[in-house]
């Protein structure tokens, strides 16, 4: 799997989860959205790997996560993040929905305004995280 694999994983992901959501399957939509904004961090982070280079193993290692939060710590987007969430507070706040979504999310119910509070702030065209994210992947 490479950066673009990753890139286009989460655009499918995504029409994916907007497809659920229209149909009523409200917590099948907020489990694969939260996948979108995964498979763009290991994008971000794929986009770090220079050809012929022999990877640090902690950083691989760091990279095997579900954990949103520590992906953006090893995209190295940590500082960017804050300075986003500082000069943009809608997006920080868009990050917040964003960063309580985690991989045991499969085995919960969600309303459909979880969902869609969810989608609406991976894909906020002005302040969500994909937005965001689609400067460094």
């Amino acid at each position: 799997m490479n950066r673009n694999d990753l890139r286009g994983l989460a655009r499918t992901r995504l029409r994916e989860a907007k497809s659920l959501l229209d149909s009523g399957h409200h917590a099948g939509a907020y489990y694969l959205a939260g996948y979108v904004v995964e498979c763009a961090l290991k994008a971000c982070i794929a986009k770090e790997t220079k050809r012929h280079d022999f990877p640090d193993k902690n950083k691989v290692n760091a990279s095997w996560t579900h954990q949103l939060t520590r992906l953006v710590d090893r995209a190295g987007l940590s500082a960017s993040l804050d300075a986003e969430s500082k000069s943009d507070p809608k997006f920080g706040l868009r990050w917040g929905v964003v960063k309580e979504w985690t991989e045991e999310s499969r085995y919960i119910t969600v309303s459909e305004q979880q969902a869609r509070d969810l989608l609406t702030a991976i894909t906020d065209s002005r302040h969500g995280v994909l937005r965001w994210l689609r400067r460094y992947w």
